[in-house]
């Protein structure tokens, strides 16, 4: 990246924080620390981040409420980190709109990949053809814009994608009319195994039907193939 990401570390464990802020300050990255939701509000008045890293478990406010009242008001890149392996924590994390989680204890390293590859999803840009493609898409009235990493409904309001949702619908708007697994749309969106947790591709494609369908519960624009996948059904052509 060009230049120095800020990122917000949210996390009451001065131990924690510490250590990552070190780590992150040692790979280029600039670093702010907030202990809870008030400081985190304090900060985001003062400045903007590039990406939050939210811890789940904070005093006051929780992380997930935070996350929540984040997405009311910002599209901003978030990191969850859980102090349980537990499922539900990750799924509770990513859909209250967090695009990446990890789980504690965790690898100081592993933290920044996770970093740099949702940074690099949230600035992929049109100048970069093998990446972007077309700039503009439009499939049923919707508008894509890939450059902007704008989305316009059919009466040309524009409608707010997390970096997750917006990568996503971009990985549909590249192969439409065929069935993705979740396996291929966890490649394509987050570039890792679907080991890691293949339900965080079912949470994305609900929060994204919650955004683009006139009925998420029954949908027509992504349609569920039972044992298969997903498929996007409509055609996609150039804007």
């Amino acid at each position: 990246m060009s230049k120095q990401p800020h990122i917000l570390v949210v996390e009451d464990d001065r131990d924690i924080s510490a250590l990552v802020a070190r780590y992150l300050r040692a790979n280029d990255c600039r670093v702010t620390i907030a202990a809870n939701g008030r400081e985190l509000d304090r900060l985001l008045d003062g400045g903007k981040a590039d990406l939050i890293v939210l811890d789940l478990m904070l005093p006051g406010e929780d992380g997930l409420s935070l996350c929540k009242r984040l997405r009311v008001q910002s599209q901003v890149p978030i990191i969850m980190l859980t102090a349980k392996s537990d499922e539900v924590d990750r799924i509770l994390g990513l859909e209250m709109g967090a695009d990446d989680y990890l789980a504690k204890p965790f690898n100081p390293r592993e933290l920044l990949a996770r970093i740099r590859a949702v940074l690099r999803r949230s600035t992929v840009t049109a100048t970069d053809p093998a990446a972007s493609g077309t700039r503009a898409l439009s499939f049923l009235g919707w508008q894509v814009d890939r450059l902007l990493r704008e989305v316009r409904n059919p009466q040309g309001a524009r409608v707010a994608l997390t970096d997750a949702e917006f990568g996503l619908l971009q990985a549909f708007c590249d192969r439409p009319q065929r069935v993705l697994s979740r396996d291929q749309l966890l490649e394509l969106t987050q570039g890792r195994s679907a080991a890691a947790f293949e339900r965080s591709i079912d949470i994305l494609v609900s929060r994204l039907r919650r955004k683009i369908e006139s009925d998420p519960q029954e949908p027509s624009i992504i349609k569920t193939v039972r044992s298969g996948g997903y498929l996007f059904t409509p055609s996609v052509e150039p804007a």
